[in-house]
């Protein structure tokens, strides 16, 4: 039975809070488990996403992932538009409200293209199907005497034809054709997927008219802005708040409850103060006394537990993949290479930062947030409320706006339980707004990490022997206080998956100790694995005393599918995907690693003192490469040039993937230059970007990007640019200046 359905207007109205077209398909999305560590969030799916088509031909599109300037808001319904043969200038999107009638609404992990596109595509053909089968019936003619062009449906023998909007009310009376029995359009035959579109959205957004969550207005709303402990697991003993009271607009003060363990993405308690606009809140927190309980964590330093991961990693750990034997062999000391690279923890840094309101009327709690996981907050709501999302369903209604940048940091709802919480507890409408220093002293932060390699070269050059170890915080912890290693998908990213042709091999991990909320981070473990990935392999070039490249390509080996489960890895997760369509195949990661040497010019002979570094990672189901090149004079750092090339499959949306890309190229010379998060005494030491640095513009080269054109199953485009940034970075100091940095950032020892 198809999974797509005409809806009526009424259930559309019901569902999309807006009225539809005359003709409506709606789409049951499979739904997908969000990986949390060894726990697993299931969103339920009835009703993916909308298509819907006026009388007048005005085609309407629910887009079911949410927007954070990845553009998937443009890309989505830009596969829809391809097939069904509309005309873009009159498709409009729209993001859809938090509802597990959407299927699955949490966007992260690169997934609203290569898990969704083919789905996505049968919406569209269906829709194009009936309204073929609308015109045939209206000329009396079969279905293959007519077909569908640029928003009209022609007779192809006379040339007669019949608008969208026209054929609409006909073609909804029709039976909707099952999704597997309608034919999708040839790759050779689109005319939207693979171009560049006018973007969705994109004139209110730079006119300054759309709505971000900082943006919700409501009659009688009390702004809240939260003091929350300095420690994770801190508790309030006491509070005076008689001086923020007299702050004038300052309504009350109220203290949020204190939550259980494990933390989950529940906020973390502290004391709220609401007024009637944000200065009022913000300067009567300042006046707030508070006696803390700091809690265990107060003995949580940054720069002894690195120590503690490095001493962890140089000694033999928990197997997670093994091949052949590495213990028993003599190492050859003048042959070998042995190395610990280590990664700071990291703030995602949105340029938005989080914020949610709630009220609570009549009984029903109206939610508006920014947020990756519409329906996860919603069910936290539900939790919240003591509701039964069942017999309660329609108690919470869950709005969600655009993002103003997310990286994974708006995948977890604490913002919007608070908002919900100083809701009930006041009586009002209550919008919590989070400064840049909540967000960068309270957040969910890349785990800090260490990683060791050791192998030895052979005769020709390629490496046996290897050890790969990592140890780091993982983010299972969370969701359960128990867990003290990685699970089987973040040891896959960049680790266990780890591509070489090697006969003995040992990848392993180490159990540690978590003292700070670990969240999801762009490209997540990618990022640390694949710096000391590619650091090692530009170490074993250059003791073999050839390029880079060339080490890379002897490690690789012959092409072929690499499958780390038959290779010892049980565990092994290739981003969710196990069809041959997603194969991890060494004959891409070659041409991309090729391509980013010739399209850079690495070869070329440099000034004294310049150098190019290279960088390699496949992620979410995408093949990526880096080159950057740097001068250093006089321990100062200067990179002059960075380029990416990117194997994503085909493309649908080209300019999104380049601006993915040039974000990550951005994002990758912050994280390799001078951006870390630090604690001391449990406390977070930096509090907003005066010393939690990001790359400014004069900082900046000349980027590049370079697709590979392909019509392979589409990758992941949001995350897969960022891993080969850092070590393309470190890579082309070495080769500049003879310094070769194993700790970031790079601040640390030079000038930046």
């Amino acid at each position: 039975m198809s999974q797509i359905i005409n809806v009526n207007r009424r259930r559309f109205l019901k569902a999309t809070g807006v009225a539809g077209g005359a003709f409506i398909l709606g789409a049951a999305i499979p739904g997908l488990s969000i990986a949390a560590g060894n726990n697993a969030h299931q969103a339920s799916a009835e009703l993916g996403v909308f298509v819907s088509i006026e009388s007048n031909g005005a085609v309407k599109i629910f887009c079911h992932r949410m927007e954070m300037g990845q553009g998937i808001l443009t890309s989505v319904p830009q596969i829809i538009a391809d097939e069904l043969e509309a005309d873009w200038q009159k498709v409009t999107a729209q993001l859809a409200p938090g509802d597990s009638k959407f299927g699955d609404q949490s966007t992260g992990g690169s997934a609203s293209i290569r898990r969704f596109f083919t789905y996505t595509r049968q919406m569209g053909a269906i829709a194009r199907d009936m309204l073929e089968q609308a015109a045939a019936n209206a000329w009396q003619v079969d279905k293959t005497a007519v077909k569908a062009q640029k928003h009209y449906v022609v007779h192809t023998a006379t040339g007669k034809k019949l608008g969208f909007g026209e054929l609409a009310s006909a073609a909804a009376k029709l039976p909707v054709p099952d999704r597997e029995s309608v034919k999708l359009k040839a790759n050779k035959d689109f005319s939207l997927i693979g171009k560049d579109v006018a973007l969705q959205g994109q004139a209110d957004i730079v006119q300054g008219k759309a709505t971000y969550a900082h943006d919700i207005q409501l009659p009688n709303m009390l702004i809240a802005s939260i003091q929350r402990p300095p420690v994770l697991l801190g508790k309030v003993k006491s509070f005076d708040a008689t001086e923020a009271k007299k702050v004038a607009g300052v309504v009350d003060v109220i203290q949020l409850r204190d939550r259980s363990l494990p933390v989950l993405t529940n906020p973390v308690s502290g004391v709220a103060v609401l007024a009637t606009n944000t200065w009022a809140a913000l300067e009567g927190r300042k006046k707030l006394k508070i006696e803390w309980d700091l809690g265990e964590n107060v003995s949580h330093n940054s720069d002894a537990y690195m120590q503690d991961l490095v001493k962890k990693v140089s000694e033999k750990g928990i197997s997670v993949r093994t091949e052949g034997d590495v213990y028993s062999h003599a190492y050859n000391a003048e042959r070998t290479v042995e190395a610990v690279y280590t990664f700071p923890y990291h703030h995602h840094m949105s340029m938005e930062t989080p914020a949610a309101t709630a009220v609570i009327e009549n009984g029903i709690c109206t939610v508006w947030a920014g947020t990756q996981t519409p329906q996860w907050g919603k069910g936290m709501v539900f939790q919240e409320l003591g509701l039964d999302p069942e017999k309660d369903a329609d108690k919470v209604v869950f709005n969600t706006t655009l993002m103003g940048g997310a990286f994974g940091r708006k995948g977890k709802n604490d913002f919007t339980i608070e908002a919900v919480e100083l809701a009930k507890a006041s009586g009002r409408p209550v919008k919590v707004v989070w400064s840049r220093e909540d967000d960068v002293k309270h957040g969910f932060y890349h785990s800090p990490s260490a990683n060791y390699y050791k192998a030895e070269l052979t005769k020709d050059n390629r490496a046996e022997y290897v050890i790969a170890r990592v140890a780091h915080p993982p983010i299972g912890w969370i969701f359960n206080h128990q867990t003290d290693t990685p699970g089987n998908m973040l040891l896959s990213q960049s680790f266990g998956d780890l591509p070489f042709a090697v006969d003995h091999l040992s990848v392993e991990t180490q159990k540690v100790s978590t003292h700070l909320r670990i969240g999801w981070f762009r490209a997540v473990q990618n990022i640390h694995n694949a710096f000391a990935m590619g650091c090692f392999v530009d170490e074993l070039a250059a003791k073999a005393k050839i390029s880079t490249r060339k080490m890379w390509m002897n490690l690789l080996g012959d092409d072929r599918i690499v499958n780390p489960a038959q290779e010892g890895f049980d565990g092994w997760v290739n981003y969710g995907q196990s069809t041959p369509a997603y194969a991890v195949n060494t004959k891409r990661m070659k041409n991309v690693i090729n391509l980013i040497a010739d399209k850079a010019g690495i070869d070329k002979k440099l000034p004294a003192n310049e150098g190019w570094g290279i960088g390699y990672a496949t992620s979410f189901n995408s093949y990526a490469a880096a080159a950057t090149k740097v001068r250093v004079v006089e321990d100062k750092v200067e990179v002059l040039e960075m380029h990416t090339v990117i194997d994503c499959g085909l493309v649908v949306t080209p300019d999104r993937v380049k601006s993915q890309m040039e974000g990550a190229m951005i994002m990758g010379h912050s994280l390799a230059l001078f951006s870390a998060i630090t604690v001391k005494d449990g406390e977070v030491e930096q509090s907003n970007f005066h010393d939690y640095s990001v790359s400014r513009i004069n900082q900046i080269p000349p980027l590049f990007v370079h697709l590979v054109e392909s019509d392979e199953a589409p990758g992941g485009v949001g995350e897969p640019g960022l891993p080969a940034v850092v070590p393309s970075i470190v890579n082309a100091i070495y080769h500049a200046s003879g310094k070769r940095i194993r700790d970031l950032p790079v601040n640390k020892v030079l000038k930046v």
